[in-house]
């Protein structure tokens, strides 16, 4: 039992949905999509059935552990535990592991999207790849080592930029994710250096599942012209981008967000 981790399910009854895993992003965990899931329509309720799970180390799957924390043995994890196929939803990070499980459980992955997130995290100066700078990353490093909380509710400050209501957006947020035990500092670490050395660009043509990408406008650390350069790089991918929306549209566009989504998956899985 190990293998598995914990997970919740939501609008799960006896009529036949297809599931959606929402993957959460870097330092937090799943109750970042708790406003998200209260606000969806009825219509996506009728359809589809959502499955929130924390990556290992984080959330209620802290004491999981993974050695060493690879994308793969991430994803080896969720493969164990969400059994059935799936639309897998990631946010940054998890956008990264979603991407994975595209790749290595192709018959496990119905549909990729991707939130506010990228093939390559890091500006890399000699292809011209839009990315996070490396003395910000440096910055993390350094600011987790002195108060992991402080730098975790700094951090979901910048979620929320482009809100019309930033201040109650993070007001909220931070209450539902400091609600679970925070992650370990060398979780962190292993975690935040998954954005430092993953490169799954090669790899994107191997996708050959429905592929939807969001992203914002104004996002610091996924570029806004991270998305035309991911076109090229995949078989058939779709994209939107939230004009003002900083790195989760999902919490400043949440309607927006919810609307378009919505639109697209039934799109893909008319029922």
């Amino acid at each position: 039992m190990a293998d598995i981790l914990h997970f919740s399910t939501f609008f799960q009854d006896k009529k036949q949905k297809t599931p959606i895993v929402l993957l959460h992003g870097w330092g937090l965990n799943s109750a970042v999509w708790q406003p998200f899931i209260d606000g969806l329509s009825d219509d996506f309720k009728e359809a589809f059935t959502v499955i929130t799970v924390d990556l290992p180390g984080f959330g209620q799957n802290k004491e999981i552990k993974v050695s060493p924390y690879s994308l793969e043995n991430v994803c080896q994890k969720i493969a164990n535990t969400i059994e059935q196929p799936a639309i897998y939803l990631g946010w940054s990070l998890g956008g990264l592991v979603a991407t994975q499980m595209a790749l290595t459980y192709p018959k496990q992955v119905l549909a990729l999207i991707t939130v506010a997130s990228s093939p390559c995290f890091i500006e890399e100066k000699k292809s011209s790849w839009p990315g996070i700078k490396s003395k910000i990353l440096k910055a993390f490093h350094q600011n987790l080592a002195i108060d992991t909380q402080k730098m975790i509710k700094n951090f979901l400050k910048i979620q929320a930029m482009g809100s019309p209501h930033v201040r109650q957006d993070i007001k909220h947020i931070t209450h539902l994710v400091m609600q679970q035990s925070m992650p370990s500092k060398s979780i962190l670490n292993d975690s935040l250096m998954l954005l430092e050395t993953s490169d799954l660009r090669e790899q994107l043509t191997h996708i050959t599942q429905p592929f939807f990408r969001l992203y914002g406008s104004s996002d610091n650390l996924v570029p806004e012209e991270v998305a035309d350069l991911v076109t090229p790089l995949t078989n058939r991918s779709e994209m939107h981008i939230f004009s003002q929306a900083s790195h989760a549209p999902f919490i400043s566009h949440l309607d927006e967000f919810s609307t378009i989504l919505t639109r697209w998956l039934l799109q893909q899985f008319s029922i």
